[in-house]
């Protein structure tokens, strides 16, 4: 894996090295190798799984948008989702399971590659990745993080961890191709009256509802 300082910047900031990790869409390792102990990676992917462990790596198979059935604790302190939402059929769904694994100080590191609001940049190779052809799912800086507070989560941090420099990295958010997320599960998050009426009689809604309602 080329050495990324974008990964190294948040490894450092938030001490993944000794974190105990959960690692979703982990392709074959290669950032669960560097995470705490008991840290875990999932993939859906059988080969992934096949290389992952012959490097010793705890990788399982599964899908991660039915990750509310899988059997796993609420003990991790980092849930890690790098380029995979836009992936997902269901981002909502996925990010209100994440809610049933996730206690008071987990926190959330999501990275997403988004849309830029210039849109002449999509011209350039490093921004085309947005919108590559195996994506189901489409954001810009603010769409995305109104889809995660949407979810029940609270948003800590939002920007491309390209700089050092906090303001700098902050400003230069609108024109990256790619930002993370930093969110914490906000334990007292609940739908609206109106989306629950909105959607009485969904059988996957109301098993949704349970899991914000736990």
């Amino acid at each position: 894996m080329k050495e990324s300082r974008t990964f190294n910047r948040i490894f450092s900031k938030y001490n993944l090295g000794s974190k105990k990790v959960l690692d979703l869409g982990c392709g074959v390792g290669q950032f669960l190798a560097r995470f705490g102990p008991d840290s875990l990676g999932i993939t859906i992917t059988s080969s992934e799984i096949e290389d992952g462990k012959k490097n010793k790596l705890n990788i399982i198979g599964g899908n991660v948008e039915s990750i509310d059935s899988m059997k796993l604790d609420s003990n991790f302190q980092i849930i890690w989702a790098n380029n995979l939402i836009e992936h997902l059929l269901s981002p909502h769904s996925f990010l209100i399971k994440l809610k049933k694994i996730s206690n008071k100080d987990s926190i959330l590191i999501l990275g997403v590659p988004v849309i830029p609001i210039i849109q002449g940049l999509l011209r350039l190779k490093k921004f085309k990745g947005s919108l590559a052809i195996n994506h189901v799912n489409f954001f810009n800086k603010r769409t995305l993080e109104e889809t995660v507070k949407r979810a029940g989560w609270k948003i800590v941090d939002s920007r491309p961890f390209t700089f050092c420099n906090n303001v700098l990295d902050k400003i230069f958010s609108f024109f990256s191709p790619h930002i993370y997320i930093i969110a914490m599960n906000d334990l007292d998050f609940k739908y609206s009256m109106k989306k629950i009426k909105e959607c009485e009689g969904d059988k996957n809604y109301q098993n949704l509802l349970e899991i914000i309602d736990k």
